[in-house]
């Protein structure tokens, strides 16, 4: 897309001066002990830690604990008596809900933590943080490094025509996380395949998923989903926006060879499988696309695909896979990130397309599945959205909606025209602060999880 040499400037608040991100060791040494010299200080600090981190989790278990299988089985605890210890948390415990308690408290600490750092941020670097830009320059450029270290971006997805060497691609990463305000989710779409393959000039050809599901061997996808995140990782991708879990009912656009199979069985095996291996090696996992193009004959880029199945068809087959990843007490199948995408279910929604539907995106994906991760939409420029909405409209309808980062931007420009959107929408009420600090402390303790910043109180 053509940009604009005049560059728009965005309103700066008055007598506030933007908290940046220093950069710091990006994995802290493990807590050393204490000497014996300041004891009850310490006792004490330790003390109120600890029972404010019970209390949190307190109200984290009765929110989210409830619909985990093996952990609960009601939304409430039953009334107790003398007789009977109640029914909420079942003692003693099994060796795998003391491993998903144990996940929840790191979860829980990260978010801490985020909150902190949000909590400290100017307006400016807050937005800048929700958005996940790209740029049309097969380097880096004067324009991108607008968009990072000027506009606070969150995040940069890059594409096969930007990264053609190993040290080229290297390079343009390192000196984006350099420049960046915070330090960089750095995405892209490493599926496989002749369809969506980004490092084919590095690394050459890689199998698809649909190639993988058809060796009958789920090993095949843990060996690959190894191999992704040591390429990924090996030029500075953090963020790979694989798996894609939907479950290929029709063989539609371009879906024969991006799937791990005809039902939701086999697409939690393999792509499981995948997942797990990334997630462990380091690399988030954005899985895709919520709630599921399965069943879908057109293509978003160029019109709003329409599934016309039963609200029970779309549970029992689409969304199948993202609840069961989501629900795992293997915090590995946890993913990292969920993209959902341009898709009309009417039986659900017969208004919003999925991604702008507060209906799939709150009701369902958050309240009822439990996700509390990270969910980044789908390229908001596609013509699915953009037949109705302009970017800057459709990234106000999102975050009223429920995602928390927003993918769309191709240059200074466009940015700061959706960035002045949700400053306008905050001024007259369609979004609230609350929101805006929710999602950012997600995006925050994600780049905590995944060790792209250290873990520890901002400075």
């Amino acid at each position: 897309m053509t940009i604009n040499d005049e560059r728009r400037t965005m309103p700066v608040q008055q007598n506030q001066q933007p908290y940046v991100y220093r950069a710091a060791p990006p994995l802290p040494p493990p807590p050393m002990r204490r000497s014996k010299g300041g004891g009850p200080t310490i006792a004490i600090v330790v003390t109120l830690v600890l029972l404010a981190i019970l209390v949190i989790l307190g109200v984290f278990f009765e929110q989210h604990l409830a619909a985990t299988p093996g952990i609960a089985s009601a939304q409430t605890p039953p009334a107790q008596s003398n007789e009977h210890p109640g029914q909420f948390v079942q003692l003693p415990l099994s060796p795998t809900q003391i491993d998903a308690l144990r996940h929840l408290s790191s979860h829980m600490q990260y978010k801490q933590l985020a909150s902190m750092y949000v909590a400290r941020m100017s307006l400016d670097v807050e937005l800048g943080q929700l958005i996940m830009v790209e740029y049309t320059d097969t380097t880096y450029s004067s324009d991108l490094d607008t968009m990072v270290n000027q506009l606070h971006a969150g995040g940069v997805i890059m594409y096969e025509f930007q990264m053609n060497t190993f040290n080229q691609t290297k390079n343009d990463i390192a000196e984006m996380q350099k420049r960046a305000t915070f330090p960089l989710l750095i995405s892209t779409d490493e599926e496989g395949g002749p369809y969506v393959h980004r490092l084919s000039h590095i690394y050459g050809n890689r199998i698809s998923a649909t190639d993988i599901y058809n060796t009958g061997n789920p090993g095949v996808a843990t060996q690959q989903g190894h191999k992704a995140a040591h390429d990924l990782a090996s030029l500075g991708i953090n963020e790979n926006l694989a798996p894609d879990v939907d479950v290929n009912l029709v063989n539609g656009y371009d879906m024969v060879t991006r799937t791990f199979g005809n039902d939701p069985a086999s697409v939690i095996k393999f792509a499981g499988a995948y997942m797990r291996a990334m997630q462990s090696d380091g690399v988030v996992a954005c899985i895709k696309h919520y709630p599921g193009l399965g069943d879908a004959v057109s293509d978003a880029h160029t019109s709003l695909p329409v599934v016309n199945r039963s609200r029970q068809q779309i549970y029992d087959v689409e969304l199948a896979p993202f609840k069961a990843f989501i629900q795992s007490q293997n915090k590995l199948d946890n993913p990292g990130m969920i993209m959902p995408t341009d898709v009309l279910m009417p039986a659900i929604d017969p208004v919003y397309p999925a991604e702008l539907s507060h209906i799939f995106m709150t009701d369902i994906l958050r309240k009822e599945f439990g996700y509390d991760g990270v969910v980044l939409t789908d390229a908001l420029y596609m013509q699915g959205i953009t037949q109705k909405w302009s970017m800057p409209e459709a990234a106000v309808l999102a975050l009223q909606a429920g995602n928390d980062m927003l993918l769309g931007p191709t240059g200074a420009d466009q940015m700061i025209e959706m960035l002045n959107a949700l400053k306008q929408a905050l001024q007259d009420g369609r979004l609230t602060k609350q929101r805006i600090d929710e999602a950012a402390t997600r995006i925050i303790a994600l780049k905590m999880q995944y060790h792209l910043m250290p873990a520890i109180p901002p400075q």
